[in-house]
């Protein structure tokens, strides 16, 4: 006579297999929305170094010689003091704008931000496993956040041996382990769904913020361009160049009445 011997799995364990199937299609979701933000980070970072190299540095120009131009009304009128801050605004502004050129020389030419498919699948493993958000402890939160900005650094620069590295040790590491016992199990897993479902959140969000910054208007506005074959950046850049010559021309008439008094 054969005896049968039917295993009995507890509630406990059934409610963590489920929810371990819920997290692992979260964390699968957060991974891929790890990467719609920091594409779209990269891609405003590498097109603002373009603007600030073709149109920016213009701006920068025309900036300075607005300053000169105000500074000069000032010192013709002392006792105005609409003149005197017209004029100390005018510097901070040229002052501002050449800072942010001088920043974009010193990064150097940034190519425009291309990842390969390797690179995001690459992207995507890291988040999904040692984003920051899916800490049980601050200790972990730490570790975790220093090594994802590592990966978000190395994702931007394209440097897929980095993101393997990062990838490779973190799988070797005690932190990976998983605890014991389905109970506390359980618990940790729900904790992280909680902490998945509010970092998508908090990701969505940034998202949105972005896509309704000025920066990314002017690109989707550049790229429209590009697809009817015109390059606007130039174009503005050519606008710009006329303002910078026609205010170099106010600030030479401005000079030779000085000159004259």
């Amino acid at each position: 006579m054969t005896t049968r011997i039917t295993q009995i799995t507890s509630p406990e364990a059934r409610e963590l297999e489920k929810k371990k199937a819920e997290l692992a299609s979260l964390e699968a979701r957060l991974a891929e929305r790890e990467l719609d933000l920091a594409t779209l980070q990269a891609e405003l970072h590498s097109f603002e170094g373009t603007y600030l190299r073709i149109v920016g540095s213009r701006l920068a120009e025309l900036d300075g010689i607005k300053a000169q131009i105000a500074e000069a009304g000032a010192r013709n009128k002392p006792k105005d003091l609409e003149a005197q801050q017209g004029a100390s605004q005018a510097r901070a502004q040229a002052q501002e704008s050449a800072r942010a050129v001088e920043s974009e020389q010193a990064a150097g030419k940034r190519e425009p931000f291309m990842p390969s498919e390797n690179l995001k699948k690459l992207y995507r493993d890291v988040a999904k496993r040692i984003h920051p958000d899916l800490a049980t402890d601050e200790s972990e939160r730490k570790r975790r956040h220093e090594l994802m900005t590592e990966a978000n650094r190395a994702y931007e620069e394209g440097d897929e041996g980095r993101l393997e590295t990062i990838l490779r040790d973190w799988e070797s590491s005690p932190e990976s382990v998983k605890g014991e016992g389905p109970g506390a199990e359980l618990v940790r897993v729900i904790r992280k769904i909680a902490q998945v479902e509010d970092r998508l959140k908090a990701i969505d969000a940034e998202i949105v913020r972005l896509e309704e910054s000025d920066l990314y208007h002017l690109k989707k506005q550049v790229d429209q361009a590009k697809e009817e074959g015109r390059d606007l950046l130039a174009e503005m850049a050519a606008r710009v160049d006329q303002q910078v010559a026609e205010a170099r021309g106010r600030l030479r008439s401005i000079k030779g009445r000085d000159a004259t008094l």
